[in-house]
């Protein structure tokens, strides 16, 4: 392959599904064009450091991106969403511009992140902004891998959203339903493959977790992991959030276990760096 044969440009790389899709795609051997808005940030710094050409650009400005995409052989495109604490306006636009920049410099694959549920008319409104990127995709026929991941378990780590967040996912599960999860470094190694293997995954849509927990299973491993105790309240099914969509996941952890043996279970997430993370989030938000 040519060095453009080899080259990915991955958007939201200083992300964290951006950013794990990087990290896998340098591993594997590719020329990585990050997409970044502050290549004297923090988390371009590092990119660049492990072997990424920094591209500076905005997925608000289609010409960034279509200079950023110039003669790569694929992309990975997710966008911010429209969620609790940064409220990103223009998530549809970014997502098509990236689509429409990938179509004009007839890029060979590009796979998407988009969210499990999005096909099920859920009404959470950044679910249904990515349900019409990925008609988008499909209406233009680009050659493309959908990916849907469910929650991340990194969630449980969120200033926001972890076990002790003000907005805690945990407490907003129903006590008797099951949730599927998903290491972030999983979606960077689905996307990777993609890249690597494109005839089996173009025109799939794959939704992805690792594992299927109730919420005092969560709670009781991060619990055993940290010793903290965690507590599961036990809210109306349904409630504020779209609850009742969290338990409507259908990822066929198996399946997908076979194209990805090294895929991660809660379990082994927590061992390897999910601890770490949740004791940050401890000394982060205190004892509330």
């Amino acid at each position: 392959m040519t060095t453009t044969d080899r080259t990915i440009l991955v958007t939201g790389a200083t992300g964290q599904q951006g950013g794990a899709t990087a990290r896998h795609l340098l591993a594997d051997g590719w020329h990585v064009r990050a997409l970044v808005r502050d290549p004297r940030g923090a988390a371009a710094t590092l990119l660049a450091r492990a072997g990424a050409d920094l591209i500076t650009g905005d997925m608000d400005d289609r010409g960034s991106i279509d200079a950023a995409v110039r003669g790569a052989h694929g992309v990975f495109s997710v966008q911010p969403a429209f969620i609790a604490p940064d409220y990103a306006e223009n998530e549809l636009q970014r997502g098509l511009n990236v689509v429409d920049a990938a179509m004009a410099a007839g890029v060979r694959h590009l796979v998407y992140a988009s969210v499990a549920s999005a096909d099920r008319a859920t009404g959470i409104p950044h679910w249904e902004i990515k349900w019409k990127i990925e008609e988008y995709i499909r209406a233009h026929g680009v050659p493309a891998t959908v990916l849907r991941p469910v929650t991340f378990m990194e969630n449980f780590a969120d200033p926001t959203y972890g076990v002790r967040g003000e907005a805690s996912l945990i407490r907003a599960f129903p006590a008797d339903s099951t949730v599927q999860l998903i290491a972030l470094d999983d979606i960077g190694a689905f996307a990777a493959l993609a890249f690597a293997s494109p005839d089996p995954f173009r025109g799939r849509v794959l939704e992805l977790a690792g594992d299927e927990l109730t919420p005092h299973q969560i709670a009781s491993a991060i619990g055993r992991a940290t010793g903290h105790d965690v507590a599961v309240p036990v809210p109306a099914r349904g409630g504020p959030g779209g609850t009742t969509s969290f338990c409507d996941w259908q990822a066929d952890i198996p399946a997908l276990r076979t194209i990805h043996p090294g895929l991660l279970d809660f379990g082994t997430w927590l061992s390897r760096e999910g601890k770490a993370l949740l004791e940050k989030h401890y000394q982060h938000v205190g004892h509330r």
